[in-house]
């Protein structure tokens, strides 16, 4: 739990100019087009009210296509960086959530205002994941969903039945009621192994990117 949170707070997802011209060359104009756009995010929009950001963030990957993980990764569960889904142009549910996150982090919204929820998606029968924003910790949070382009409270969302939420600090498990468990999240391997990819990322320049399948 301590190595992935410190891997958490040690990430950046800004880019360098050499890794940028790297994705240009392995993944096309495209794909370079749009980290760069993601940089611009970044780094223009430190300052604006949250939910402008909360709001910038959300259309910005929202407009990435949808793509399941065997068709686009080649395996049955894959959580992809940020930077992996935008060189590639594709993801699901929970690369959206992650992209969103990291991006909100680097805008200066604190970790634990942000959780990655996995929730159970009413209306499609199936498993689901989201950004929630707890302006408060007892707050109704705001939800970030690629399903639903509008950003609203988790109260008006009854189509979505929450199950756990995660961040940085820890996991949390939903209880009727409103009530809450918080427990360490160490055991999600996939958590840990998306933190050795962020790592890796920002230790060689070029990162998990380098060995794309897509």
């Amino acid at each position: 739990m301590l190595l992935a949170c410190l891997a958490l707070a040690e990430y950046s997802a800004l880019v360098s100019e050499r890794l940028l011209h790297f994705i240009g060359e392995k993944y096309g104009g495209g794909a370079e087009r749009r980290v760069a756009r993601w940089q611009t995010i970044m780094n223009e929009n430190r300052s604006e009210p949250v939910l402008d950001q909360l709001n910038l963030v959300n259309h910005f990957f929202n407009k990435i296509p949808w793509k399941s993980d065997m068709e686009h990764w080649h395996q049955r569960d894959y959580w992809a960086t940020p930077l992996e889904m935008l060189a590639t142009n594709g993801g699901d549910c929970e690369d959206y959530a992650i992209g969103k996150y990291f991006t909100l982090r680097e805008l200066g919204i604190p970790t634990e205002k942000l959780r990655i929820t996995y929730v159970i998606a009413l209306n499609l029968n199936q498993a689901h994941m989201v950004l929630a924003y707890y302006d408060t910790p007892d707050a109704d949070p705001l939800i970030l969903d690629n399903l639903n382009e509008h950003i609203m409270p988790a109260s008006v969302r009854k189509d979505l039945q929450p199950v756990y939420g995660f961040n940085g600090d820890g996991l949390w498990m939903a209880r009727q009621r409103g009530e809450e468990l918080r427990q360490d999240n160490s055991s999600n391997f996939q958590w840990r192994d998306l933190n050795a990819r962020l790592t890796a990322e920002m230790e060689n320049d070029r990162g998990s990117i380098a060995a794309g399948k897509p």
